[in-house]
């Protein structure tokens, strides 16, 4: 859809407007960091985990982030309604002429955009989801890991190895052959009671459903490790989650040739993070 056809389903610093500048960093390298989130009731789900990581990211690619009363000034103006609706905040490093160089007066500029909730199959839901197993391998990079920056093209490649539309997500790996995530999702492996997610300190994305996870896995008598994990041992698993702010949590019942039973943890983890 064209976006002049949205109604200004955005605010670009704050304002309506026809677009940015073709000289904005954003576009011209993918210099910036994003979030997206869940809004119900005109309230953004999670605001202050969202907005703690987007200003982690935004300091650590040395880009000034937006207050916080200006993003909630924008998101008031958008989701003035009762729907629930989803909300995606950009935030580039500003305008530049052409080279590499950052000016010493550079400013920021910020994005808000509203957009419709994305339409899940509700058997992913009730009997779990499908992986594809990625060929593309995620480069390493410790200064960009764990930050969700606007360069997606591996996501971007990774995505586009598949076209089934029973398979929601694809693993990815790094050069070593380390389990790091998902395209669009973060990953656990279950062994008995011991939870382990991937450490994110050389490429991936943090996430913060992620985050509430590891935060509140005492509730589900779960003991959390951050680690290296490898295929081998992902594959030797009791269970295998993905999660994500949108759609909360699925449990993996299909992946690498072999298959899961239906268990009741996805569940669990999708209602404490979507409320």
């Amino acid at each position: 859809m064209n976006p002049k056809a949205q109604n200004n389903q955005y605010l670009i610093n704050g304002k309506p407007s026809e677009g940015i500048s073709v000289f904005d960093r954003g576009f011209a390298y993918g210099d910036g960091v994003f979030r997206t989130f869940l809004v119900k009731n005109g309230v953004p789900n999670h605001w202050e985990l969202q907005y703690q990581k987007l200003y982690q990211d935004c300091l650590a690619l040395g880009i000034a982030c937006p207050s916080n009363d200006e993003l909630l000034s924008d998101i008031t103006v958008l989701f003035n309604e009762t729907t629930d609706s989803i909300a995606k905040i950009i935030v580039t490093r500003g305008e530049s002429s052409r080279g590499y160089k950052v000016p010493d007066d550079i400013q920021a500029n910020r994005v808000v955009l509203k957009l419709s909730p994305p339409t899940y199959p509700k058997s992913n839901d009730t009997q779990g989801v499908k992986l594809h197993l990625c060929e593309l391998k995620l480069g390493t990079q410790s200064k960009l890991a764990g930050v969700k920056h606007l360069n997606r093209l591996e996501n971007v490649l990774a995505r586009m190895e598949w076209n089934d539309a029973t398979i929601a997500d694809g693993l990815l790996m790094d050069s070593n052959n380390n389990v790091i995530e998902c395209t669009m999702s973060n990953i656990f492996a279950r062994f008995g009671n011991e939870l382990i997610t991937p450490a994110l300190d050389q490429c991936g994305v943090a996430g913060i459903a992620r985050a509430r996870i590891i935060e509140n896995s005492k509730l589900f008598n779960l003991d959390v490790k951050v680690e290296g994990l490898k295929l081998d041992k992902l594959m030797q698993s009791d269970e295998i989650i993905i999660c994500n702010s949108l759609f909360g949590a699925w449990q993996v019942v299909a992946f690498n040739d072999k298959q899961w039973p239906k268990q009741n943890l996805d569940k669990q983890l999708r209602e404490m993070l979507l409320n």
